[in-house]
């Protein structure tokens, strides 16, 4: 295998605060894996397994439990389609270290944070939980937050490169397919976006602007009309001082002119000093209203406040009217207990008398009637008794196993006449949906238009064409009803023939298969798939050989039919066999318990002899034992007079209690009423209270109006408008300069980024003896990657890596990612099979390559491969997990 490696300790690394590094992932009915646990080292860590055993499900679980939609993952179309067949649910939950410097929100999570993401048929929730499992948020902002705090971007290649990602880059020519995979990897495309849209933005509010000034334009030119009125008036005085003149000049004529014109100033005057009084007239009774609103306020809010008070005071007798209640209730449960746990006792007293009594009497009769020359009958009898007994035994024994086991037998057959149930149920259920079908399809012959809904539709359409007056232009639909197929041909006709084309012929150029019953197949690279159809597929609304179609459905509901009637035939048999079986254990049922008896009547029997021999010998001894139980029932009577008398005191306090209980409910019930009538004039009050703050404030703003008409003029508004409108020309100007600047930084820094790349792209590449150079055009947008090969001695440069071998391809793509790698930040990233198409030669390169890389980049890395990476030895910082073959 070549010299194996160990790395350990990387070189020159700084010391990391571990935030956001992924500690452990569990998965539960996720994909293929019903529970599945694994726990991340800090630094290296390599995931092997076989095709088909679940390692890129653990990458797919990452990007779900970050928020990744399911079509971002390149997997499914829905999140429900991740749940395992079979199952209900599917959940995953990843645990990210959280401490350090870098920590997020440590009071609140601790040093690690639980993302949990539950997912059902119809929703999916994101949970996020503190270092003891405990709830703390499951807000979707809160997990955007988490992600942007720790810089977590899933669908960054850099981050997670997907087993579709790393193949789809690995096949593809395209220089600008290559052009957004850098620009995504670098953020350049995030900052190329969010510039845009501030330029977009900044476009708008030019517009805006100019718009807004163009309605303005009226305004200011009656304004400067205004102004040069005003102008025109501050020369009166000199047009006064030329009057003065010309009175001298020519007299008198022109004196009754200008009388004439003061004489309708002062009119002019007159009428607006008579308006002053009006509108301070309006002011001064808009001011008594709001006094005396005020009043009123001040009146209802001392009147709430002696309600509240008298209602705290009726609150708190409620309370201990309350409290006295439960206590009384307690005390009457407890005595209720007491009693009756006396009476028991008594109960039991007694029924000890009788006992001991009736054992008195029959020992006496006992005594009386057994001679000493009924013990040898006596024993003999035994004897024989014992013998019977033990003959009913065995038979018994034998009888109870018989029925046990056709007890058994008839559980089988009933379990086999259940299934036949579900096989027939089963069958009429299909047999139901073909004849659905077979509808679906003769009304579709009769109306095409049926195939998009049924009746549904054509419901639709009647109710559009009664109310087609309502419509500007008529709708057209279903849309479908109006698409014809150009073309209909199919390339396979079954699944065994499907199989052959798409994996065994190896056609060129074949993306996909499809048969005429729903499968799809297609390879990506040495994995082939098979989809199966749609559970519940429908037919072609498209298709036009619909009597066909009906044709095979019939014929396959024939099918189902004749296969339904053999079921009831079988499940006939099994039930008259079933019928037959419980005769059968009902019959020895009674036989056993035919037995049973005997065998029981004989023990007592025995019994009994066995007690009256026992008895003769102790006959002696009964007369003291007979003392013994008079003496015994004395003071059970003693007892028994003892509780009946704390019976007696007991019934007094629970009859003392319920009174107690009785007055505190009628109490409390009055505290109530009186209660509810104050609530009322508190609601009340608190209803005129909002009744009089509206008039209050209808009243003040009345006031306000008029005042401002009074006292603000126009110009000092368009004043404060014109000087706000400079400050927002002033924000829009500073907005376009910072944009300008952060252009150039992002041109300068795209440059940068450019001569970094191709820099560490020829240092990966080095390692192997090769040299490479890329292009990168942003105008075009197109990037394109030139390899030049150790063996090539015409120096002829490769400008296309699909032109190289599959393993010179992967690993150059591999110094590609890993240069992409060193321009980015992330606490963690994954890689899915990054040695696909490589040689050993190549792979063992790549993997020295990777390995020395991510032990001294400091990042936590994950690496999926199904292949042998046995020359990496596990370290202390490099950690190797292998996931279980899939079952078969």
């Amino acid at each position: 295998m070549g010299d194996s490696r160990v790395f350990a300790e990387p070189r020159g690394n700084p010391a990391r605060s571990g935030a956001g590094v992924v500690s452990r992932i569990r998965l539960e009915n996720f994909m293929c894996h019903s529970s599945l646990e694994i726990e991340f080292g800090d630094w290296v860590n390599f995931i092997t397994g076989q095709n088909g055993s679940g390692k890129s499900a653990i990458l797919t679980a990452l990007c779900i439990a970050f928020g990744s939609r399911a079509r971002g993952t390149q997997r499914a179309s829905s999140l429900k389609d991740f749940i395992k067949t079979g199952c209900s649910y599917a959940t995953v939950l990843v645990q990210i270290k959280n401490h350090g410097e870098d920590a997020f929100k440590h009071e609140s999570y601790g040093d690690l944070i639980m993302i949990e993401r539950r997912i059902t048929e119809s929703s999916s929730l994101i949970i996020l939980k503190d270092h003891q499992g405990r709830k703390v948020s499951n807000r979707k902002d809160e997990l955007r937050e988490l992600v942007e705090h720790f810089n977590i971007d899933v669908e960054n290649p850099c981050v997670i490169m997907s087993q579709d990602k790393s193949r789809e880059f690995l096949h593809s020519g395209s220089d600008k397919d290559k052009f957004k995979f850098f620009f995504k990897a670098t953020l350049l495309q995030q900052v190329s976006e969010l510039l845009q849209n501030i330029r977009t933005e900044l476009s708008a509010a030019n517009e805006i602007v100019d718009e807004l000034e163009s309605s303005i334009r009226p305004i200011i030119r009656e304004l400067d009309e205004l102004r040069n009125k005003i102008k025109a008036m501050e020369h009166v005085e000199e047009i006064a001082q030329e009057v003065q003149h010309l009175k001298k000049k020519l007299a008198w004529s022109w004196v009754y002119d200008v009388d004439r014109e003061i004489q309708e100033q002062n009119v002019k005057l007159e009428v607006l000093k008579e308006r002053i009084p009006t509108c301070q007239t309006r002011i001064d009774k808009y001011t008594a209203i709001v006094d005396e609103l005020k009043g009123l306020l001040a009146s209802k809010k001392a009147e709430i406040a002696h309600l509240m008070e008298k209602t705290s005071e009726a609150r708190k007798l409620k309370d201990e009217l309350q409290h006295c209640l439960s206590a009384a209730m307690k005390d009457k449960l407890e005595l209720e207990g007491e009693h009756s746990r006396e009476n028991n006792m008594v109960r039991k007293l007694t029924h000890r008398v009788k006992l001991l009594e009736q054992q008195i009497h029959d020992i006496k009769e006992q005594y009386t009637r057994n001679t000493q020359a009924e013990v040898s009958k006596i024993e003999e009898q035994m004897k024989k008794l014992q013998n019977e007994v033990e003959i009913a035994h065995t038979n018994f024994t034998r009888l109870q196993e018989e029925e046990l086991s056709m007890s058994e037998k008839l559980s089988v057959a009933r379990n086999a006449t259940n299934e036949i149930s579900k096989e027939i149920d089963e069958n009429e259920r299909k047999y139901r949906e073909l004849h659905s079908q077979i509808r679906e399809l003769q009304q579709r012959q009769t109306n095409r238009v049926t195939a998009f809904g049924g009746e549904r539709v054509l419901r639709l359409l009647k109710s559009i064409e009664r109310h087609h007056d309502k419509f500007k232009s008529p709708p057209i639909g279903p849309i479908g009803a109006h698409v014809g197929s150009a073309e209909r041909q199919v390339l396979v006709q079954d699944y065994e023939v499907g199989k052959s084309v798409a994996f065994d012929q190896r056609i060129p150029n074949l993306k996909e298969v499809y048969t005429s019953d729903g499968y799809k197949m297609f390879s990506r690279g040495s994995v082939q798939t098979t989809l199966p159809p749609p559970r519940r597929g429908r037919t072609g609304r498209l298709c036009s050989a619909v009597d066909d179609q009906i044709y095979s459905i019939q014929n396959e509901a024939a099918k189902v039919k004749g296969h339904v009637q053999e079921c009831k035939g079988r499940k006939r048999v099994s039930e008259e066999a079933l019928r037959d079986m419980e005769g059968q254990l009902h019959s020895a049922k009674k036989r056993r318990v035919s037995e049973e008896r005997i065998l029981t009547s004989k023990q007592i029997t025995l019994q009994g002899m066995k007690d009256a021999y026992a008895a003769e010998q102790n006959a002696a001894a009964s007369e003291t034992n007979v003392e013994e139980l008079l003496k015994e029932i004395s003071q059970t009577k003693v007892e028994i007079q003892g509780k009946e008398l704390i019976l007696e005191k007991i019934r007094v306090k629970m009859t003392a209690a319920e009174e107690k209980a009785n007055d505190l409910k009628i109490s409390f019930k009055n505290l109530s009423d009186l209660a509810r009538e104050d609530i009322d004039a508190i609601e009340k009050a608190e209803r005129e209270l909002l009744s009089t703050e509206e008039k209050l404030q209808s009243a003040e703003a009345e006031q306000v109006h008029y005042e401002g008409v009074m006292h603000n003029k126009v110009l000092h508004d368009i004043k404060e408008a014109e000087a706000e409108c400079e400050k927002l020309q002033e924000k829009r100007q500073a907005c376009q300069k910072a944009l300008d600047l952060r252009w150039c930084k992002f041109q300068r820094n795209a440059t940068l980024l450019k001569r970094q790349l191709t820099w560490q792209f020829n240092g990966h590449l080095r390692k192997k003896g090769i040299s490479g150079h890329i292009k990168v055009d942003y105008e075009q947008k197109v990037l394109s990657v030139e390899v030049k090969m150790p063996q090539d001695a015409s120096g002829t440069t490769v400008r296309d890596i699909r032109g190289l071998s599959g393993g010179e391809r992967s690993f150059s793509t591999l110094c590609f990612a890993l240069a992409l790698h060193e321009m980015t930040e992330a606490p963690f990233r994954a890689m899915d099979e990054f040695d696909v198409f490589m040689d050993a030669v190549s792979r063992k390169m790549s993997l020295e390559t990777l390995v020395d890389f991510a032990v001294t980049q400091g990042s936590q890395w994950i690496f999926i491969t199904p292949h042998d990476i046995s020359m990496v030895k596990p370290g202390e910082r490099v950690r190797k997990q292998q996931i279980a073959a899939p079952r078969g």
